[in-house]
């Protein structure tokens, strides 16, 4: 280990900061941990199989169009992974060829990349989290309950969740996911009002069948988000490009 570097007028250690992204990350791993989920990987650069096709996501969706993912070139169908759903299918095979079946519960988080413009609140690079459980009785009650556990211990504080309907390829039914904070304590920005957090809701059958996983018997709930919208609404971020800019000053607050 390198012994720590020392301030010349004070001979004392120089700390060094986590970054917000890599505490939330921690942060999250331990929240879904203690309620019983896996931590999962999965590679950055993917077949576009696991990332869209066992995703039921069609030949024709918007989301396949070069403008939107960063393809590698040739036939080979190999891209860089546009959101971390491709661990999903892969961890329910890997379960799978195992011999383990349900039930799963699987966390994993994670850089994913869209060929978008870059503002104050996107990234053509950025993190991801993304949660499935699966078994014979999951029912969106279960999804409701553990996000609302999720957001209340990332905030501190009363938190209330509802849905709104929506349309995901590999979700029947989808969901937006909707977060309120009710606690006196929860910051005056976001206190009382409705805040659009992640897509949600029961996984698709064709999913878990293209997983190898037998659709008339189980079901389960995923949810997707990206943290750095997250680490943006917990520490009062305006800009998200400050995150991935590499600026000691911007780190150095943490």
């Amino acid at each position: 280990m390198t012994p720590a570097r020392l301030r010349e007028d004070e001979g004392a250690p120089v700390r060094g900061h986590f970054h917000p992204i890599s505490s939330l990350i921690a942060e999250a791993n331990q929240i879904f941990y203690a309620m019983g989920f896996t931590f999962a990987e999965g590679p950055l650069v993917e077949h576009e199989w696991y990332n869209f096709d066992a995703l039921n996501v069609p030949k024709d969706h918007p989301a396949r169009d070069m403008q939107d993912t960063f393809y590698l070139g040739g036939e080979t169908g190999m891209l860089m992974r546009t959101h971390t759903s491709n661990v999903q299918i892969r961890y329910m095979e890997a379960q799978m060829k195992k011999g383990m079946l349900p039930p799963y519960r699987m966390i994993t988080m994670g850089k994913v990349f869209r060929n978008e413009a870059t503002d104050m609140t996107h990234e053509a690079e950025f993190f991801q989290m993304e949660g499935l459980a699966v078994g014979e009785d999951i029912t969106l009650a279960h999804l409701r309950d553990t996000l609302s556990r999720f957001f209340a211990e990332v905030f501190k504080g009363g938190v209330e969740v509802r849905f709104r309907p929506s349309f995901f390829p590999f979700t029947e039914p989808s969901v937006e996911v909707d977060m309120r904070l009710t606690s006196p304590e929860a910051p005056e920005k976001l206190r009382g009002r409705w805040i659009e957090m992640m897509g949600a809701g029961m996984v698709h059958p064709n999913v878990l069948t293209n997983a190898g996983i037998d659709s008339s018997r189980y079901r389960g709930f995923a949810f997707g988000m990206g943290l750095d919208r997250l680490a943006l609404l917990r520490w009062g971020i305006e800009d998200v490009r400050l995150m991935h800019s590499g600026d000691l000053r911007f780190i150095n607050q943490f």
